[in-house]
């Protein structure tokens, strides 16, 4: 296997909303909320659902790979329910090998509303399920060993069981690289995501607005400091600045693809993510790969969901 992917296996139900449905509802625009069953319900009752498809970060990278040819897995924790089933067959279906047996439980599947503004900005409301209770039996060793990177996203990573998962597939595994994933998470988790960043990692993946907070910075001319001197991969996207990829002392900038017709910024990071690592995995330079991202994440929001096909 190329790539293995371990993250929240959640099931993404899309919707059109108008700004005062956020404002009514106490919801921060172009970010992720998490929420539990009884406001998902509430929240979903009032609305038209455009579309429902498997989502989650990191396997909507995951499925991007495949796309592109690349041989990858995905872990990720469903109940053995309707949603469960459509979530492995949707996998299963974009050539993607799930590493995971799903089992009948009492906690249901994992779904995110994403709600679509006139502006394409999503927002994001999230009941984790039983996806958001992953532990160490649920990583399978042989697909982690059998990997030449393993790729997790920070929605994922929480003190307990999760952090136990994480730290099992760390430990085995040859080449990590993982997705900040949300300015939330970064400042729920600041010291752990640190820690990652500076002693776990390979390659960290982050917008700027996910670094600067993680590193408390006032410019982005801090940032580049900092990445210089972790001496590992940071890549960071910045909207219209484009994307940049610091490694030691190299840096390497790539522009943004202008006069694009934006539809929903939904999955823009996942599938920049799974163009810049397709690049890595298979030696490209890290201005191709950041070339690469750029030309999936261009392409992502030019269309509703997560999904190039």
């Amino acid at each position: 296997m190329k790539v293995l992917g371990i993250g929240n296996a959640i099931v993404d139900v899309i919707c059109k909303v108008k700004e005062s449905f956020l404002s009514e509802n106490n919801l921060t625009k172009s970010s992720m909320k998490l929420v539990d069953e009884a406001e998902f319900k509430k929240l979903l009752s009032n609305l038209k659902i455009e579309e429902t498809i498997a989502g989650g970060s990191v396997a909507n990278s995951i499925v991007g790979l495949s796309q592109f040819g690349n041989t990858v897995s995905f872990i990720g924790k469903v109940n053995d329910d309707e949603l469960g089933n459509k979530y492995e067959k949707s996998l299963v279906n974009e050539k993607v090998k799930y590493c995971y047996q799903k089992k009948k439980g009492s906690i249901p599947t994992g779904t995110c509303l994403i709600l679509i503004t006139p502006d394409s900005e999503r927002t994001m409301c999230t009941f984790l399920g039983i996806a958001g209770k992953i532990s160490d039996k649920d990583i399978d060793e042989n697909a982690v060993k059998n990997s030449e990177l393993i790729f997790l996203e920070g929605y994922l990573w929480d003190e307990g069981e999760p952090k136990a998962a994480f730290n099992k597939a760390m430990n085995i595994s040859k080449k990590k690289a993982m997705s900040l994933s949300d300015q939330f998470c970064v400042e729920r988790h600041k010291k752990s995501f640190f820690d990652l960043v500076n002693n776990k990692l390979d390659i960290t993946l982050a917008n700027e607005q996910e670094i600067l907070s993680l590193i408390d910075a006032k410019s982005f001319n801090e940032v580049i400091s900092f990445g210089k001197q972790l001496g590992k991969l940071l890549v960071i996207t910045r909207g219209e600045k484009g994307s940049i990829a610091i490694q030691k002392n190299e840096v390497v900038e790539c522009d943004s693809q202008k006069d694009l017709k934006i539809v929903d910024l939904t999955g823009a990071g996942d599938l920049f993510a799974a163009g810049f690592l397709h690049g890595h995995i298979n030696n490209l330079s890290i201005k191709e790969s950041l070339e690469k991202g750029t030309e999936m994440s261009s392409k992502i929001i030019q269309k509703i969901g997560a999904r190039l096909n």
